[in-house]
Parts: C-alpha cells; sequence; structure tokens
C-alpha cells in the first residue's frame, strides 16, 4: 500500500479556503439527509470519493480505523460523480462502515471545489477549514493523528 503521508498535502500551494468557514451543504439521498451544519462543535474529516476511484478505495481502511479510533470525531465520505447503483454496490462489496452519502447533484464537492477524487477537508468545531488533503492519505499515522487531536 502506497500511501502518502501529509507531505502529500496541497500540491505544493496554500488552499484559498483554509481558515475559510466551509460552505454548508445538504444532501438528500433516499430517506436519508446529511448536512454539514448537523456537525458544528465537532471536527470533521470530509472525504470526497468515487467508487471508480482507485486511490480512494485505497484509504478507505484507514478512515474506518480512524472513525473507530477516534470517535469524538465525524468522518463523513461523500460520494460524486457516480450512479446511485455502484455507489450502494461499492459500499457492500467493499465493506465501508462509515457515514457517507451519495451527492447524486454534486453540490456538495462543487461548493468545495473538488472534481478529483480523493480530496479531503478537515473542518474544525467551528466550522473553519484548516487542512486540505490531496490523494489518498494514511488516515491513522502519528502525524495525522497527532494534527486531529490538537484541533
Amino acid at each position: 500500500m502506497s500511501i502518502l503521508t501529509t507531505n502529500g498535502c496541497d500540491r505544493g500551494s496554500h488552499p484559498a479556503q483554509v481558515a475559510k468557514q466551509a460552505p454548508n451543504f445538504t444532501i438528500v439521498d433516499g430517506a436519508k439527509t446529511v448536512r454539514l451544519s448537523d456537525f458544528h462543535g465537532k471536527v470533521v474529516v470530509l472525504n470526497f470519493w468515487a467508487s471508480w476511484c482507485a486511490p480512494c478505495l485505497e484509504e478507505f481502511p484507514s478512515l474506518i480505523d480512524l472513525q473507530k479510533r477516534m470517535p469524538q470525531l465525524v468522518v463523513l465520505s461523500v460520494d460524486f460523480n457516480d450512479d446511485a447503483a455502484a455507489y450502494r454496490q461499492y459500499l457492500v462489496d467493499n465493506h465501508i462502515d462509515l457515514l457517507t452519502i451519495h451527492d447524486e447533484s454534486q453540490q456538495s464537492n462543487i461548493a468545495f471545489g473538488t472534481t478529483r477524487p480523493p480530496e479531503t477537508y478537515v473542518i474544525d468545531s467551528e466550522g473553519r477549514i484548516r487542512r486540505k488533503f490531496i490523494g489518498p492519505q494514511d488516515w491513522t499515522s502519528p502525524e495525522i493523528m497527532n494534527y486531529l487531536k490538537n484541533l
């Protein structure tokens, strides 16, 4: 497994969104509705992914492990640029045990400026974007876990 660490972050530039309020969104997927604002007061690891994205599958085990190790934060995985059937089958086939939702409209990823998965945003308890990660990460690396614990 060739997962990047924090040095793979930001493609060498400081994203314009860092330190700004995260754009709120509401995603309705069948009977499930998720609003980013529902998690105000908690640190959120917002992961954008797609079923056809091999690096997304590569990082899912560490995202799942992160959620188990740090239940005080929210790992929210948003599937976009996918069809609903592929999304549902992917969750079953890969035993994805996280808070996930399919954004058919792609409003959430567009609000964040994300077009190529995987991209992940760390949002602090006040709703500010603190970090953007591009590409797969080892979410249980000591550096990332320490960073998240100290938010």
